[in-house]
């Protein structure tokens, strides 16, 4: 942190050695505003933005400046024209700045700083922000994500081909006495289907016994009236 803000004075001191000569006495004042972490693909382009208020400047539009702060060093990247214009570009629209930043890898990751200079001689005339953190992750860890992925889909098609085999194990152990249990039950059905028969046979042959016997009683009752009627 010690680094960082010694760097920002560094910063302020560039500042006045850009527009040395060309300020006019006055109270401007300029507040620079910028987010404080940013995280992107490596796979994406990103743009970092950078907001400013200025009161009591004599000047239209001000001087912007980005700056990228790494561990030990700092770089220049647009002081105001841009060291690469194919990677870095600067939008501005009123008070609101943009560095679009291109073809991302990881040795991108900094800090990037924006910076607003008037050409009034006021110290507040030329101001940076706190910084935004920008980090940028790379493929690796889109490839774990991938890994993931496949790891979860593996694990789930294994749960189901156990499952499958589960129930084709406890199937194939409940099949002979589901088997079994049937042959009973149609073995009981037979024998009730059997017991039924039986006695209606029974029944039949009572009744037919019952029949007979009435059938040999009755000559024996026509005699008998005849022999009353002559006497």
């Amino acid at each position: 942190m010690a680094s960082f803000n010694k760097f920002k004075n560094v910063l302020m001191l560039a500042f006045d050695w850009i527009l040395y000569g060309a300020g006019v006495a006055g109270h401007c004042q300029v507040t620079v505003a910028q987010p404080r972490f940013q995280q992107v693909d490596s796979s994406m382009n990103v743009s970092l933005p950078c907001s400013f208020s200025a009161s009591g400047c004599s000047s239209p539009q001000p001087e912007v400046l980005w700056f990228r702060f790494l561990t030990s060093t700092h770089q220049g990247l647009c002081t105001p024209g841009c060291t690469d214009h194919q990677k870095y570009k600067v939008h501005s629209s009123g008070n609101n700045i943009l560095l679009q930043i291109k073809d991302l890898t990881e040795d991108d990751s900094a800090v990037y700083i924006c910076g607003i200079a008037f050409s009034d001689s006021s110290p507040l005339s030329k101001q940076t922000g706190d910084g935004t953190v920008l980090t940028v992750t790379g493929s690796g860890k889109q490839l774990s994500h991938g890994k993931l992925i496949s790891m979860i889909i593996a694990s789930t098609l294994l749960f189901l081909y156990s499952s499958a085999v589960l129930i084709s194990f406890v199937v194939y152990k409940l099949k002979p006495k589901l088997q079994k249990k049937s042959g009973k039950d149609q073995t009981t059905e037979n024998c009730k289907i059997n017991s039924g028969r039986k006695i209606f046979q029974a029944i039949a042959q009572e009744l037919q016994k019952q029949r007979y016997a009435q059938h040999q009683q009755q000559p024996e009752d026509l005699e008998d009236d005849t022999v009353y009627q002559n006497r």
